[in-house]
This record gives C-alpha cells, sequence and structure tokens, in this order.
C-alpha cells in the first residue's frame, strides 16, 4: 500500500542519515569514536520501523517546552515512563535513564546570565530512553537535540556545555546499607520494648479489675525495678501522658501556643523552599516577593528566636521553682555541690535530647543517600556526606560553630546553640544563689556583647537586610550563638520576674501601652522591610536589636497572660488542644524537614507553583510531621524520660543530705 512503501521510504531515510553522521562524526573525531559503528544494532532496520515504539521512548525523554525565561530549568521527561518500558522489555534493547546537568549561555541581547538546567535523557538514539550501551553516540546526538528542539533562532549566538552525567537510579541499594541495618535494628528492639511494656501494663490493668470485681483486699507492693522499667515503653501510659490536654496549675499555658504556632510558622517557611527548589515557574518566587504577606515568611527568622525566649523562661522559672521548694541546708551549695548539679543537669539534658535526635540523624543519612541516587533532582543538601563525617559535632552539640557546608542536618543548628545557651543559663542560675548581683552584671554584659558583636560582623561583611535575602551571610550572621543570645536572656529575665512576683502583677494603666508597643513592635520586624532601604548602618542595628526587641515583645506577652491582662491572646495561646501539640514540637522540629524532602524530591518532574497550592501542602506537611513526631517521641522521647525519672529519682533527696553532711 502507500503507506507501506512510505514507511519503508521513511525508514530508509533515517537509516540513512544515521550512517552518514557516524562516518562524518568518526573521520572529524568530533562527537564519537569510530567503534561505535561497529556497536550499532543489527537489526536497525527493524527498530526504525517501529515509529510507535521510538515515539513512545522518545516521549519519555526530556526536552524544552516553554517557560524557560520564567525559571523553568528542568527539561525533565518521565522516568517513571521510561522504567515501565524497561519493565515490560517492550523495546528490543535495555534501555535506562540518565540526568545530564548542562549550562546554557544566551547572548547577553538575551539574558545578562548563564541558565543552569536539568535535562533528562537515556542512553540511545538523540540520548533519550534508548539503549545502555550506545550512550555515547545518543549523548553526542542529544545534545544536537538541545541545539535543535530549543535554540532554533538562538543557536547561532548560544552556547552549552554539559556538565556531568549520573544514571538514575544510580549502583547504590538502600537495603545494603549498614546504617540503616542498624537504624532498623534499634527500631526493631524498641517496639519489642514498647509491645513488651504495653502488654504488661494492659496485664496488670486487667489484674487489678479482677480484684476488684471481686472484692480481694488489696495489698500494697511495689513494683519491682524490671515492672517499672517496661513500664516506660508502654504505649498507653506514654501516649496518654503526650495526648494529655491538662496541665498543673503553676505552669505558664501560653507557651505552649507559642511553642506550636512558632513551628507551623517555621514549617511554612520551609514549605517555600521545597516548592521553589522543584518548582517549574521559579520566577514566581520574585512575583511572589513583591507581596506584602510574603514579608511573613521571608522573615520568619524570627520563629526561632521564639524557641529561644521560651527556652530561657522555662529553664530559670522552673529551676527557681525547684529551688524554692528545697529546704533551707539545701540552698547553700558549696563549690562540689554546685558543680555536680551542674553536670547533672547538663547530663539530663544530653540523654533526655540525644536519642531521638540521632536517630533522626541516621535517617536523613540513608535518606538523602537514598535521594541523591534515585531522585532526578539534584538536592542541594549533602547530608549523606556531612553526616556521615560530622556526626559527632551533632552529638555534641558544636555543629553551629562551623560552616554551612559541613553541617549535618543544617537546621539543627538551632538545637546546637539552644544547648549551648543552656549551659550558660545553669552556670549563671547556680552562681545567682550566692552572687545575685554579680549575675545581673554578667547577664548584662552578655547581653551589650552580643549586640556589639552582631553590630560588627554585620557592618564588616557590609550586610544588607533584604527580605529577597533571609538566609544572606549564613555563616557569619544566621547560626551563629554569639548572635543569637539575645532573646535567651530576654526569656531568664522574664522567667525571674515570673517567679519573683509569683505571676501576679497590678498594672492596669500599663495593659494597654505595653500591648500596643508589644504588637507595633513585632509587626514592624515582619512587615517593616518591604519599603524600606536600610543601608550598611541601618542594617548593623536592625539584626543586632531586631532579636532582642523580638524577645522582649514576647516577654510582654507571657507576662500579661500570666498576670490576667492577655485577654483573647491569652485564651488562644492557653487553649487546651495545644498541649499535646506543644509537647511535639521537638521531635517535629527534628523531622519535618526530612518529610519534605521525601515528599518533594521522590515525585518524577517539576511541579507548576501556586500559592494556594504552596498552602495546602503547608498543611499536608504540618500533619505528616506532628503524626511522625507523636511516632518517634513515642519510641524515645517519653521511654527516655520514664528512665531517667527512675535513674534520677532520689537525686534532690542526695543534694539535701549532702547539704546536711557537709
Amino acid at each position: 500500500t502507500g503507506a507501506q512503501i512510505s514507511l519503508v521510504k521513511e525508514t530508509s531515510l533515517k537509516r540513512n542519515v544515521i550512517k552518514d553522521n557516524l562516518l562524518n562524526n568518526c573521520e572529524n573525531h568530533t562527537v564519537v569514536n569510530c567503534h561505535i559503528v561497529d556497536k550499532l544494532p543489527r537489526d536497525l532496520d527493524i527498530i526504525l520501523g517501529q515509529d510507535w515504539l521510538m515515539e513512545q521512548v522518545s516521549d519519555a525523554s526530556g526536552r524544552y517546552s516553554s517557560e524557560f525565561f520564567y525559571g523553568n530549568d528542568f527539561w525533565l521527561g518521565s522516568y517513571e515512563e521510561c522504567k515501565l518500558l524497561r519493565h515490560f522489555k517492550l523495546p528490543p534493547f535495555p534501555v535506562q535513564f540518565h540526568v545530564t546537568r548542562l549550562q546554557i549561555s544566551l547572548a547577553k541581547n538575551l539574558t545578562p546570565s548563564p541558565k543552569l538546567l536539568v535535562y533528562l535523557h537515556a542512553k540511545n538514539m538523540l540520548g533519550m530512553c534508548r539503549r545502555s550501551s550506545s550512550f555515547s553516540y545518543y549523548f553526542a546526538t542529544s545534545s544536537r537535540q538541545v541545539k535543535d528542539s530549543y535554540l532554533q533562532f538562538y543557536s547561532q549566538t548560544s552556547k552549552r556545555q554539559f556538565l556531568r552525567v549520573r544514571p538514575v537510579p544510580g549502583p547504590y541499594n538502600v537495603l545494603l546499607d549498614v546504617k540503616l541495618q542498624i537504624l532498623g535494628g534499634v527500631l526493631v528492639v524498641i517496639i519489642v520494648l514498647i509491645a513488651a511494656g504495653t502488654c504488661y501494663e494492659m496485664l496488670q490493668s486487667s489484674g487489678e479489675e479482677n480484684n476488684a470485681n471481686t472484692d480481694t483486699q488489696k495489698t500494697s507492693t511495689t513494683p519491682g525495678l524490671v515492672s517499672r522499667l517496661l513500664l516506660c515503653f508502654s504505649a498507653i501510659r506514654n501516649g496518654r501522658k503526650i495526648l494529655n490536654c491538662s496541665t498543673p496549675e503553676e505552669s505558664l499555658t501560653s507557651v505552649h501556643g507559642l511553642r506550636f504556632f512558632s513551628l507551623t510558622w517555621v514549617i511554612l517557611v520551609h514549605t517555600y523552599l521545597q516548592l521553589f527548589a522543584i518548582g517549574q515557574n521559579k520566577t514566581l518566587r520574585t512575583l511572589t516577593e513583591r507581596n506584602f504577606m510574603f514579608q511573613t515568611v521571608s522573615n520568619a527568622t524570627f520563629s526561632v528566636d521564639t524557641f529561644f525566649f521560651i527556652s530561657g523562661l522555662l529553664v530559670t522559672f522552673l529551676y527557681l521553682r525547684s529551688v524554692k521548694k528545697q529546704p533551707e541546708e539545701a540552698k547553700t551549695c558549696n563549690m562540689m555541690q554546685s558543680t555536680t548539679k551542674f553536670f547533672t543537669l547538663i547530663f539530663y539534658r544530653f540523654i533526655r535530647l540525644t536519642p531521638a535526635y540521632l536517630f533522626v540523624l541516621g535517617l536523613v543519612e540513608v535518606s538523602m543517600r537514598y535521594l541523591h541516587n534515585r531522585s532526578v533532582f539534584e538536592p542541594k543538601f549533602i547530608d549523606h556526606i556531612n553526616c556521615d563525617n560530622y556526626w559527632w559535632r551533632n552529638a555534641l552539640y558544636l555543629n553551629s560553630l562551623f560552616p554551612k557546608k559541613e553541617m549535618c542536618m543544617l537546621w539543627s543548628w538551632y538545637m546546637a546553640n539552644d544547648t549551648q545557651f543552656y549551659v550558660i543559663g545553669i552556670l549563671l542560675l547556680l552562681i545567682s544563689v550566692k552572687y545575685f548581683r554579680a549575675v545581673v552584671g554578667m547577664w548584662g554584659l552578655f547581653l551589650v556583647s552580643t549586640w556589639c558583636t552582631t553590630g560588627y560582623i554585620s557592618y564588616r561583611f557590609k550586610y544588607l537586610a533584604r527580605i529577597q535575602e533571609p538566609f544572606a551571610q549564613f555563616d557569619a550572621l544566621y547560626d551563629k550563638p554569639w548572635t543569637r543570645l539575645g532573646p535567651y536572656l530576654i526569656g531568664m529575665a522574664t522567667g525571674w520576674l515570673l517567679h519573683r512576683t509569683k505571676c501576679k502583677i497590678e498594672m492596669p494603666l500599663l495593659s494597654i501601652l505595653g500591648w500596643s508597643l508589644s504588637l507595633l513592635c513585632l509587626f514592624s520586624l515582619v512587615y517593616g522591610l518591604q519599603h524600606v532601604q536600610l543601608g550598611i548602618v541601618g542594617s548593623a542595628l536592625y539584626v543586632s536589636l531586631g532579636h532582642t526587641a523580638w524577645g522582649m515583645s514576647l516577654a510582654w506577652i507571657v507576662v500579661a497572660c500570666c498576670t490576667g491582662y492577655g485577654g483573647v491572646v491569652n485564651s488562644l495561646l492557653s487553649y487546651r488542644v495545644l498541649f499535646p501539640l506543644s509537647r511535639l514540637t521537638y521531635c517535629a522540629y527534628l523531622v519535618h524537614p526530612l518529610v519534605m524532602v521525601l515528599a518533594g524530591f521522590s515525585i518524577d518532574g517539576p511541579i507548576h507553583l501556586h500559592n494556594l497550592m504552596i498552602f495546602i501542602v503547608f498543611l499536608g506537611n504540618t500533619v505528616a510531621a506532628f503524626t511522625l513526631s507523636f511516632l518517634i517521641s513515642l519510641a524515645f522521647e517519653a521511654p527516655i524520660v520514664n528512665l531517667l525519672k527512675i535513674i534520677m529519682k532520689n537525686r534532690e533527696r542526695l543534694l539535701q543530705s549532702n547539704a546536711l553532711v557537709s
């Protein structure tokens, strides 16, 4: 028929074109080596005749489509489609996906800077999802396809350069990873302990009910050590504690709301960063930055200051309250007793926080190694390298003292700073028992020092506060403890004030003024940069005093809520439903970036961004983070706290007896 004759002619033409190109390249030695000619498929005529098959293979490969100047730097195709073809063995040869990183430099009249983009192709004709053994040739033809399919008009004024090529998936097998096996072994042991503790508590409860129904005489028996250790892992007991919506009467209930809303603020910012990294229309970020409300995202660095403020507040308030309950003889400790108490408190904090922290760190390392091997994207995080080399810095809470490029779990800089602040706070509190005025002077010296140091660093590096670059000078200004100490010190002062006044302060005339100044300060710090161009000096003042000003504004909110002047704000922050969520914020902070990275970099291609869609993803990230946080808290944090209570049950009694003996 006419269609068959046309197909034969087209097949013959394709065969001749390929052979001519190979012969020319072989003679010029420009693209391929001569031995590739010998490696061509012998059934070339059959393959070329299967147009539907070759079109389907080509359809799985990436090519320029549109929106290049709107930020579309992903020419992705579909790895899943290529894998499907390989699974059903549709082509008469094995196919595999590859990711090529290339740079396209356009003429200056088109764009002032080169564009980096990810171009996906496979190992055969035209560099698509093709035969693996002929990858060199098809890589060369794919480079011509980039020029032909995208730069037809600009081909004479543009340059392209292939930077690197990697197969997807790579050779890494996650199931053979020793660290994954270790994590799995630890998790199995924890699950067995949880199951044993839960079953033991159920049997114990059942026995008590039977005794109550049969009116058996109750005998007061103290549970043995093994029983108490098993109950530490009971999912029923720990779940009730975590989900309990009540708190002691003397607790600062407004802190729960501050902690929860601050973490959701952090998750919102990280969601934007997550989606901007895999977005097809990246220019949306530039447009969104012009929106007034986007300053909520760009200036969210103050959310971490809320955590620092809360830490200083609770450490001081709870320590002073515990000291007050001690006998007078135990309050006056000598040097040896104070040193022992200091290391005991540090030990308690370290053991309480570190197990869950190191478990998540192991998950992050394995997950990032898996994503770098499996994802069609290229995550900027190299935690699979840094966590392997520098995990000990995280375990010692020193990672914030090192450069960003060497950090494992970049977001864990907060926990390092918070632990370092805790050491400073405990030292000040222990010394304040005998030398209160000296501690007040040291407190003021620390506060002024952090102002001067931050201002000097900002001025030296000529930092300019801009909403477009919220993480500029990350190593110098953002994560270093000497630039972040202010809110923690303000929290300590607030905790001392609330303890000293017993949360009873009469200030009816100051209430309106205090709320007005506090809200104005908070609003100005977050939404005051859009139409203001700060110079070097102004930026230095902003970055040096802004964190402390944020802490002082929060101090008023907490004091007002605790003394009866909080009104609707106190009702919101002290809402009982927020209490369980507040208890989960530590583990949620640990795992939420892992949830985002796994969800974002596991997809097959980029997504078209929209602010409403980003908000919906944020809600999903929040739910997923708190759900996973509950499981990790149930497995690690809650049992560790129970074990510490058993180990240190008589700590205060021993300190009191030592004080009496001395």
